[in-house]
């Protein structure tokens, strides 16, 4: 980055920075979904805020210091980047069906996305707590959730980005209390058609750098014992099993245990 960008601008930049893609095309929503905030007015209006590439503005940096430029801009549907020295070769043809991934802690304007990502997730897997249609989740109440664990410091909300969709999520749930303010619970949602792309994996690996930076040692989480892909995972990612909580829900009328697993960080 050639410029100390606008807050705003960072999760837009990152994004680009991982892609290698010839030509990208975002909707206007899906470039909010990336940077987890709105983009201005202007940005809906008038084309030439994306053509941009002058002081005093900024925002055109995110794309530009990546080696992408604006190729196409249809208002308030899409913007198509181009990569500046993409040739019409077999490897740059590879590149453009790439998924692009991103990974960052949540932002108040995540709100509605988030709360109808967990609603997806919920209606379609049998493993987690919630079941579909079972709870109401406003997005009041996830901003509200955002912002009071983003000033409390020992919480988070973690999202996955891919090709501009919200397809994930991670929650960090810390202590208050000061005795148990070194450990962190775990909660782990993936859309089904995002499974296999290794965003569980990416996931977990940012969970561990934010809880580090917070003094977290220890992260913790309840899987059920019937979710062997699951168990895989956080096996793989170095977390082991401590116990058993039996019989502790009951789903379809079939009761199930869970299985505690932790990992230490220090």
């Amino acid at each position: 980055m050639t410029i100390l960008l606008e807050k705003k601008y960072i999760p837009l930049s990152h994004y680009f920075q991982s892609a290698t893609n010839s030509n990208i095309r975002l909707t206007f929503s899906e470039i909010e979904q990336i940077m987890g905030q709105n983009l201005p007015n202007a940005a809906y209006l008038n084309k030439s805020w994306w053509k941009k590439s002058k002081p005093p503005a900024k925002h055109f940096h995110a794309w530009m210091d990546s080696g992408y430029r604006v190729a196409e801009v249809e208002p308030d549907r899409y913007v198509v980047f181009e990569k500046a020295d993409a040739k019409n070769t077999a490897a740059n043809k590879e590149a453009e069906d790439k998924d692009i991934l991103l990974i960052r802690t949540a932002e108040h304007g995540d709100a509605r996305s988030l709360a109808l990502l967990q609603k997806a997730v919920e209606a379609e897997s049998d493993f987690m707590l919630y079941g579909k249609d079972e709870r109401s989740l406003s997005t009041q109440r996830v901003r509200k959730q955002i912002i009071e664990w983003k000033q409390s410091g020992h919480s988070a909300i973690i999202i996955a980005i891919l090709n501009g969709q919200h397809v994930g999520y991670l929650m960090v749930i810390g202590n208050e209390a000061k005795r148990a303010q070194h450990r962190g619970a775990l909660v782990l949602g993936l859309l089904k058609e995002a499974q296999g792309k290794g965003i569980a994996k990416s996931l977990l690996e940012k969970a561990e750098d934010w809880a580090k930076q917070k003094g977290i040692s220890r992260l913790e989480l309840t899987v059920l014992e019937a979710n062997e892909r699951a168990r895989k995972l956080y096996e793989k990612a170095g977390f082991e099993a401590e116990g058993i909580r039996r019989r502790s829900l009951i789903i379809d009328a079939k009761e199930h245990d869970e299985i505690y697993l932790a990992k230490f960080l220090d």
